[in-house]
């Protein structure tokens, strides 16, 4: 179906591209072109999408056109104080636009543009909107403000400029506080207030479970199972049928274990190794998800729609059912199941001698959890290597492999970014507890090791097979970011040699080799990752510059994954000599728009995930009002302090109630001066703070520093992080 949309697409742009064409009405196009009454639909919606995707445009008289040279078609990217900017695919830069030019756009609209090339604002050109093409949102979560016959409801999304009106009918009851979802009625422009009305209450915003929810519904994530799916489980069996084992490559004999964090329960990897005249033999087994997963099945277009799995805290929104993500897919302990599985022999330097790809059969011996598979490593737990006794000497043999491996990938140049992640444990109403860097043990980098070479192996092999396949990329960061890096750097002594062209990964590694165990280790560590741009999905193997590899995708998480598994269906029609002409080309066809939407979903989850750790940071932050913590500046802008404690939580200290100084932004040193004492706060200093006060509404947290803050300001600054990202 989509085929056919996309050439009746095509077939349409040729036409109006056409010299000879002049700007006609749809019913004049449907005349011309002899269109028969059962696709009159499909044309309209063609020649809609093409105007959405700015090939084409629609005047105010309804005429089609080719889209003048002068205009561009982009994102809207919106801002609290009226402002924004269009992100135009192919342009480096995004385009200013001013709040009187914005013609009321929101957020996520697809609008029309026409840059103004003289005008600059900053490093962007400036432009106005000419037209909006597509309304990005149609609904807004949001906290709902109760007035005698309205209110408003105050979007969640900082990118929203403007509350929205509801009249007192169209409220729902809801009262101030409450959590909404409202549906835009009028977008408001000309100076109006845009309106709405409350289509549901999600709960109050101090009721557990309210924040996350909020945020499900704000990124339209998809909870429940449409009715289609959750009847084709019924064809779903509960165990392996041993019908499926012909043709299979029989692993159970071979000890075999699952390596994941205590509370997993989709089990997608087991690992088998063994070393043997010298050659390690290394077994990287994926659950065989689409062997149940079949395409264009109603499971598969809703794992397409999700994407991925989305770990909200101490909630997953999961990308199959649990029947299969816990159940038939998983790779549980003690039973058979159906893998495709990446067989590498590696020699003693590390290097990749042979593979094999095929279907295998696999039963796992032990589940082992990281800290356990820690415990054996370091011999710290009697108890636990006697449990594990006969699997001690795999665990031996795993480390010693994962370490010539990681030693390896660093010679090259591979960039290991050892930043803390945020983990937070949360009590049976989904409050915050405790809040705690993440422990990345020598368990966890052993089955990143090994994954990551199945990854690149999988790929480099698809690679010169010449097959449509949808691999993993990471640009090398632009030039401009990593002089901006340079010279943040250059403040603590650290110098990039860089190319006249581009910077080589491995002199970002030399640097975190130069930082490792300094203060402020963690700090330009970030900034590294900054500077970075956004690994993606393509059907072009155009290297990952982070893993400084030519080759790369993602194979080994076909549970919550939809990359995995799209690549895992290709594979699988290789090995079974499936892959006819016909079928390449519907790869060929497909993969590009898999691909890009496999990345959107991606950011979605990332997105969603990092608001609910920000909520839940809130949250606990708010039980410590008052009390003192330590902590390192992590940035600096012209009105704020960011302030990162030692349990990852980051605020903002607002330099406008620094009252024992007046202090300006050194934007050289990224350091906030005083005028007359010449005390400097700058990135990477050690400082002690006060924890003012948290708003879930606005999304911050305020501190004051010890020494230079007069106590107990109760103003909030309403700082973002956002303030620094372009550091």
């Amino acid at each position: 179906m989509g085929e056919k949309r996309e050439r009746v697409k095509q077939k349409l742009y040729d036409f109006i591209c056409d010299e000879q064409y002049k700007p006609m009405r749809l019913k004049d196009i449907r005349f011309l072109l002899q269109v028969k009454d059962a696709d009159k639909k499909r044309v309209e919606e063609a020649l809609n999408e093409l105007v959405e995707e700015g090939k084409i445009t629609v005047t105010p008289k309804g005429k089609y056109k080719k889209l003048d040279d002068k205009f561009l078609v982009g994102d809207y990217i919106g801002n609290k104080k009226g402002y924004g900017f269009v992100r135009v695919e192919g342009y480096k830069d995004d385009f200013f636009i001013p709040a009187k030019f914005s013609m009321g756009a929101f957020h996520g609209d697809r609008v029309m543009i026409a840059p103004d090339s003289y005008t600059k604002q900053g490093k962007s050109t400036e432009a106005k909107v000419t037209q909006i093409l597509k309304r990005g949102l149609t609904t807004i979560v949001g906290t709902y403000d109760k007035q005698q016959n309205f209110g408003f409801v105050i979007p969640d999304n900082q990118k929203v400029a403007d509350d929205i009106f509801v009249a007192k009918k169209d409220s729902m009851g809801a009262m101030t506080g409450h959590k909404v979802v409202c549906r835009i009625t009028n977008y408001g422009a000309d100076h109006k207030s845009p309106e709405g009305e409350i289509i549901e209450i999600l709960g109050h915003v101090n009721d557990p479970g309210t924040d996350i929810l909020s945020v499900v519904r704000a990124y339209d994530i998809p909870v429940e199972y449409p009715d289609k799916v959750m009847d084709s489980l019924k064809d779903i069996p509960d165990e392996v049928d041993e019908a499926d084992f012909v043709g299979r490559t029989d692993f159970r004999a071979l000890p075999t274990v699952t390596i994941d964090g205590e509370d997993a329960k989709d089990l997608d990897d087991a690992i088998t190794l063994s070393f043997e005249d010298g050659v390690y033999t290394l077994g990287v087994h994926i659950a065989d998800v689409s062997h149940y997963v079949k395409e264009k099945s109603p499971l598969d277009k809703e794992a397409l729609k999700r994407g991925t799995s989305c770990y909200l805290v101490d909630s997953v929104i999961p990308m199959l059912p649990h029947k299969l993500s816990n159940g038939i897919c998983s790779l549980n302990a003690g039973t058979d199941r159906l893998t495709l599985s990446c067989v590498m022999k590696f020699d003693k330097k590390g290097k990749l001698l042979d593979h094999t790809i095929c279907e295998g059969i696999l039963h796992v011996d032990e589940r082992m959890t990281y800290t356990n598979v820690e415990k054996i490593l370091e011999r710290s737990d009697e108890k636990v290597l006697k449990r594990y006794e006969p699997l001690v000497p795999m665990f031996d043999l795993m480390l010693e492999l994962s370490t010539i491996l990681r030693k390896n990938r660093r010679k090259r140049g591979s960039i290991d970014f050892d930043v803390a992640e945020t983990k937070i444990i949360v009590d049976e109403n989904h409050k915050p507890v405790e809040i705690k860097p993440y422990d990345r043990n020598p368990a966890t980098k052993i089955i990143e090791d090994f994954m990551l070479a199945a990854n690149e192996t999988i790929a480099e092999d698809y690679f010169w097979q010449e097959l449509p396949f949808e691999y993993r990329v990471h640009e090398h960061p632009d030039e401009e970011k990593i002089d901006i890096l340079a010279a943040f750097i250059n403040n603590f002594g650290l110098f990039i040699k860089a190319s006249r062209d581009e910077t080589h990964p491995k002199e970002l590694q030399k640097i975190l080799d130069q930082i490792e165990g300094k203060p402020y280790e963690a700090l330009i560590s970030k900034m590294m990752l900054r500077s970075m741009k956004q690994a993606r999905y393509s059907t072009e193997c155009t290297g990952h510059f982070g893993l400084s590899c030519k080759y790369y995708c993602h194979f080994t998480s076909p549970i919550r994954r939809y990359p995995d598994l799209q690549i895992h269906r290709i594979i699988k029609e290789n090995l079974h000599g499936e892959l006819s002409e016909k079928r390449i080309e519907h790869y060929r066809h497909i993969l590009p728009t898999v691909a890009n939407d496999n990345s959107a979903k991606e950011r979605r989850a990332e997105e969603a995930e990092r608001d609910v750790i920000k909520l839940k940071e809130i949250e606990y932050m708010s039980e410590h009002i008052g009390e003192e913590f330590d902590g390192v500046i992590s940035g600096v802008t012209s009105n704020y302090i960011f302030v990162e404690l030692d349990n990852t939580v980051e605020g903002a200290v607002s330099v406008a109630y620094m009252y024992d100084d007046f202090y300006y932004f050194n934007e050289q040193e990224y350091a906030m001066v005083g005028e007359k004492t010449k005390k400097k706060y700058q990135l990477g200093d050690k400082v002690r703070i006060k924890v003012l006060k948290c708003d879930k509404i606005k999304k911050t947290i305020d501190f004051s520093l010890i020494d230079g803050n007069i106590e107990g300001v109760e103003k909030s600054g309403e700082a973002t992080r956002d303030e620094t990202d372009s550091q």
